[in-house]
């Protein structure tokens, strides 16, 4: 791998974080005349890319669960962290973003589900371990209320197979990364 690869992989967040604030300053232009319930499936990314930023920090998260769930073992790689997050979380939201403005509104939900579905883990996983972890407060402060809000608009345009298949692909990309680890686990 040569090293330009390297260092994106390793530093991916700060760059995201900076879209993220660009793509959030820009919100109101980029989504002008577009429904509430879309206006706020949008702003998931921008404000994901926020978290991450409070989440992958000086590579937290990925030393949090090698050090817990690893016991000091690398669990969790740079290169993983680097394809879940650019890949499984904005590729995904752009994925979702289309879906919602060119075939129906209802696809919105697999953004909200990536909202509500990654605040939940972080808290059970704070009152499961009784103590803190990355991203917990950015979940909790803004997660839970924009997708709480967005939800409530955008769950009553979806029929009853976007919410499942929204669902069934925010679990699975939440499931590869819990398989990833145990993998890993059980390999050393």
């Amino acid at each position: 791998m040569n090293d330009t690869v390297r260092r994106l992989q390793a530093h991916w967040v700060y760059g995201g974080a900076l879209s993220g604030a660009v793509l959030l300053v820009l919100s109101p232009l980029l989504t002008a005349g577009w429904p509430l319930a879309e206006r706020l499936v949008y702003l998931a990314l921008p404000v994901y890319m926020l978290h991450q930023l409070e989440e992958h920090d000086g590579d937290r998260f990925r030393a949090f669960v090698n050090e817990v769930i690893g016991k000091g073992r690398e669990v969790l790689s740079v290169r993983t962290v680097f394809v879940v997050n650019v890949v499984g979380v904005w590729g995904v939201m752009v994925l979702t973003i289309w879906l919602m403005r060119s075939v129906s509104p209802g696809w919105g939900l697999i953004g909200v589900y990536l909202l509500l579905v990654n605040a939940v883990l972080h808290v059970a996983q704070a009152v499961a371990l009784r103590r803190s972890n990355p991203g917990l407060w950015t979940a909790v402060l803004l997660f839970l209320p924009l997708g709480v809000v967005a939800f409530s608009q955008i769950a009553t345009m979806a029929n009853s197979t976007q919410h499942a298949v929204s669902l069934a692909v925010v679990l699975a990309l939440h499931g590869a990364i819990v398989v990833g680890v145990r993998r890993r686990l059980a390999a050393s």
